[in-house]
């Protein structure tokens, strides 16, 4: 019987060597790669072409949700579990739009994490359980007011991952080598989404970055 193929995306070091440690364990799980950032994740998931990547959220340069719509584009039939400290109902809800088939919290046990792959690579959906009543109250409860859209959802997927940059302090040329781009086409990005969010300054794009859990603040 083949093995389930996984790639760690954390940047923490020694959690990935941690979960890899734990998964080693296992007969039907192997790990075949590590990403300490957004951008290697989706570099690596090209090149590797797991089964499954394991993506962590408050990654440097690209975050785990710009990674993972740029993974689930370019290798839609590669399968994207979450597995973070974060349960922000924001978060969930905007990774479940990105096609992610499972969403952990680290705080599971290592047995919850290799039933969510086992799940997963099955076909199966898997959600931690505190994470699944945020969903359920997310549908019954209808957080926000009828007709009240979400601004950040005005962004390309291209202009989401400048604006993660933006926010993490890159400059237009440090942008423009992250994903690969012309200085010209990362200026044009900034531009268009100043205009979009109606934010001119960079400290107001910081501001709103926070505000919607683009990136976080260390505690």
């Amino acid at each position: 019987m083949s093995k389930i193929r996984v790639l760690i995306a954390d940047d923490h070091a020694l959690v990935r060597e941690g979960i890899a440690a734990l998964l080693k364990l296992y007969d039907d799980i192997e790990v075949v790669g590590e990403a300490s950032d957004g951008i290697e994740a989706i570099e690596r998931t090209s090149k590797i072409r797991p089964d499954i990547v394991l993506m962590d959220i408050g990654m440097p340069k690209l975050g785990g949700l710009e990674a993972t719509v740029e993974v689930r584009k370019s290798c839609p039939d590669i399968k994207v579990i979450v597995l973070t400290q974060y349960d922000d109902r924001e978060y969930i809800s905007r990774f479940l739009k990105a096609g992610v088939s499972g969403y952990l919290l680290k705080k599971a046990v290592g047995s919850q994490l290799v039933n969510a792959i086992r799940a997963v690579n099955n076909g199966e959906f898997y959600l931690f359980s505190s994470i699944a009543s945020e969903v359920v109250a997310g549908y019954i409860g209808k957080d926000r007011p009828a007709g009240e859209g979400d601004i950040y959802e005005k962004l390309s997927d291209r202009e989401k991952q400048v604006l993660k940059l933006i926010a993490e302090g890159y400059s237009h040329k440090e942008i423009a080598n992250c994903l690969n781009i012309s200085i010209k086409t990362a200026i044009a990005h900034r531009t268009n989404i100043s205009e979009k969010l109606n934010i001119n300054s960079r400290t107001a794009l910081i501001k709103f970055a926070i505000s919607k859990g683009i990136i976080k603040l260390e505690s």
